[in-house]
């Protein structure tokens, strides 16, 4: 046997398959290809890349809560518009020193908060996001906004519903209805206040999972890529 010959052959091996090895990692970009380059670097690699996506998608849940919150608030602040002029309307009827005598003028305001009713109504049986429907006093989401278990935010919309108002020529007793009008425009503006609150703790929800992605992503980025220089170096030795 020539020994020299048999060095030579498994010199090229080794050689050819460095070679292999380094073009490998230089046209993909990737330091771990397989476990075999390296076996703990690979695991740690995945579990990063599970909470980067897991962020990422957790950040478009809270983005996607909060489109949610802005219909609800929007839909809300056109309740209490139709509160405030019912209470315009209520002020007025009470003011029977100048009303007609008759049911007349109290009538037609009567009319005009039965209409505004409806609206209200139409507001609480129509405002959907996603076919969900936000102002019936029955919604609660749950929103994952974080990428692992329980990390996760219930919300929930509490019922503005409409309470009764009857006016009649009793100018005192209508004046009475204010109270209840009052309490309808106090229970709509808890109710968009809270939204509110959430809403901005939302905003730094999406901001928190965007900054941690990018560290994990860089993180992860250190340990599986690879490194141009060093392996254009080595690729040169070979």
């Amino acid at each position: 046997h020539n020994i020299t010959s048999m060095n030579a052959n498994r010199q090229l091996g080794i050689v050819g398959n460095n070679l292999a090895k380094a073009t490998e990692k230089l046209s993909s970009g990737y330091r771990i290809n397989r476990a075999a380059d390296d076996a703990a670097g690979l695991a740690i690699s995945e579990k990063m890349r599970s909470q980067v996506r897991g962020l990422n998608r957790a950040s478009d849940n809270a983005q996607d809560g909060i489109s949610l919150i802005q219909t609800a608030e929007g839909a809300l602040d056109q309740k209490h518009a139709i509160l405030q002029r019912t209470r315009e309307l209520v002020v007025q009827a009470s003011n029977t020193a100048v009303l007609d005598s008759s049911t007349a003028d109290v009538d037609k305001i009567n009319d005009e908060i039965k209409e505004l009713k409806k609206e209200y109504d139409r507001i609480d049986s129509d405002t959907e996001f996603n076919k969900k429907k936000l102002l019936d006093g029955n919604y609660n989401g749950y929103l994952q906004i974080g990428a692992n278990k329980e990390q996760g935010y219930e919300l929930t919309i509490s019922s503005t519903a409409w309470t009764a108002i009857t006016l009649t020529n009793d100018g005192k007793a209508n004046s009475g209805q204010l109270e209840t009008v009052d309490t309808m425009i106090k229970t709509v503006s808890s109710v968009r206040s809270k939204l509110g609150a959430q809403q901005n703790r939302l905003e730094y929800t999406v901001k928190v999972d965007d900054n941690t992605a990018e560290n994990m992503q860089a993180a992860e980025s250190r340990i599986r890529d690879t490194d141009m220089a060093d392996e254009m170096t080595r690729f040169s030795k070979e």
